[in-house]
């Protein structure tokens, strides 16, 4: 006898589920690195510049130039703050999808442990047939010798 359970499709669709939910997570924490990566490189550049308005402001320049500069500096801080939504949102992102794999991930050891119940049902029925057929063996035997 081999052991064939009904719902395996079923089985199946949830562990395919739960690995498609393990790459869009993965995809969402791979966005997430790349917002976190240009707000940092945001934040070099306005060091950077920070660092070369200080030395350009020790020597004589044109109130232009450094009106350029701070003008330059506010679009820095600006994109800075649009950046930090950004990183906001996107861990807002990975927070759902890691909620979204925790549900598929019940649901798939749900199944999976229906699947194990049943299997182990099955064993057990397969065993008893067996005892059944051995215990009839036994007997016929018995009856074949005291007659």
């Amino acid at each position: 006898m081999n052991f064939r359970y009904s719902f395996q499709q079923i089985v199946n669709l949830k562990n395919n589920e739960k690995t498609q939910a393990e790459w869009i997570l993965s995809e969402a924490m791979g966005q997430l690195r790349n917002e976190e990566t240009s707000l940092h490189g945001l934040f070099e550049q306005k060091e950077n510049l920070h660092n070369e308005m200080a030395d350009v402001s020790s020597g004589s320049v044109p109130i232009s130039r450094m009106l350029m500069m701070q003008s330059y500096m506010n679009h820095v801080d600006q994109q800075i703050a649009r950046k930090h939504r950004d990183v906001q949102q996107a861990q807002r992102v990975v927070l759902k999808k890691q909620e979204h794999l925790s549900e598929r991930m019940i649901e798939e050891k749900a199944w999976t442990k229906a699947r194990e119940k049943a299997y182990n049902q099955f064993q057990s029925f397969v065993a008893k047939k067996e005892q059944e057929a051995l215990d009839e063996m036994a007997t016929n035997r018995f009856k074949r010798l005291t007659y």
